[in-house]
C-alpha cells in the first residue's frame, strides 16, 4: 500500500512588506490537476471579473476564446502552441485566448495591449480566489491561431492563459519543471523605481 502524499501546496511570495494573502500566494505553475473541468460558476466569475477591468475612455478592448479541456476548440488551441508548452498546457481545464481588439470605429486604440493585460490581471485574481491557477504564454503562432479561428484585425491574439487547479509541480516533466521548482524571485523595489 503506498502512503498518501501531503497536497500540494503553493509557494507563497516572499514579500518585502505584507501584501494581501492573495497576491502573494498567486503563483504561475504549469503544474495542474489532471481531469479537472471548471464550473459554469466558475468560468462566469473569471470572465466578469476581467469585464470590469478598467479601461482608457472604457473601450474594453478585449475579446475571449475560451476553450475547454477535451473539446475540439482545446486540441486546435494546443496545436498553436510552441512545443513546450504543449507538453504541459495540455493537463489545464481551460485554455482562454486574450485577444486585443486594436481599432473601435473611432480609430486606433493605442492603449488596447495595456488594457487587456489588465483584464488579465482582475481574472488571475479571480481565479486565485477560486483556489485555481492561471499561466500565462506568450509561446504560441499568433498568425496560426488567427487563421484557425477566423480572427481578423482588428482582432490580435495576444496571449493563451492556461486555468485550472493547480498540480504537483513533482508530476511534471524534469524539461519543463525547471520554473516550478525554483525559488521564487523578483527585482527589489529599488530596482524598479525610475530616480530623477
Amino acid at each position: 500500500m503506498t502512503a498518501p502524499t501531503e497536497p500540494f501546496q503553493p509557494r507563497h511570495a516572499q514579500t518585502a512588506v505584507p501584501i494581501h494573502p492573495l497576491l502573494a500566494s498567486r503563483q504561475s505553475t504549469r503544474a495542474f490537476a489532471p481531469g479537472v473541468d471548471l464550473t459554469e460558476g466558475q468560468v462566469a466569475a473569471l470572465l466578469e471579473a476581467a469585464r470590469w477591468a478598467p479601461s482608457a475612455g472604457n473601450t474594453q478592448p478585449w475579446r475571449f476564446l475560451l476553450a475547454r479541456r477535451d473539446t475540439g476548440e482545446f486540441k486546435r488551441v494546443v496545436e498553436t502552441l510552441n512545443p513546450g508548452n504543449r507538453d504541459w498546457a495540455g493537463q489545464a481545464s481551460a485554455l482562454l485566448v486574450a485577444v486585443r481588439t486594436d481599432a473601435n470605429d473611432r480609430g486606433p486604440l493605442a492603449h488596447a495591449a495595456y488594457d487587456l493585460g489588465q483584464a488579465i490581471a482582475h481574472l488571475t485574481f479571480q481565479a486565485a480566489a477560486e483556489g485555481l491557477t492561471v499561466r500565462q504564454m506568450g509561446g504560441f503562432d499568433a498568425a496560426a491561431l488567427a487563421a484557425e479561428f477566423d480572427l481578423a484585425a482588428p482582432l490580435v491574439p495576444t496571449t493563451v492563459v492556461a486555468i485550472g487547479l493547480p498540480g504537483d509541480p513533482a508530476d511534471l516533466d524534469d524539461a519543463v519543471a525547471g520554473p516550478d521548482r525554483s525559488p521564487r524571485a523578483r527585482l527589489a523595489i529599488g530596482d524598479l523605481l525610475i530616480h530623477p
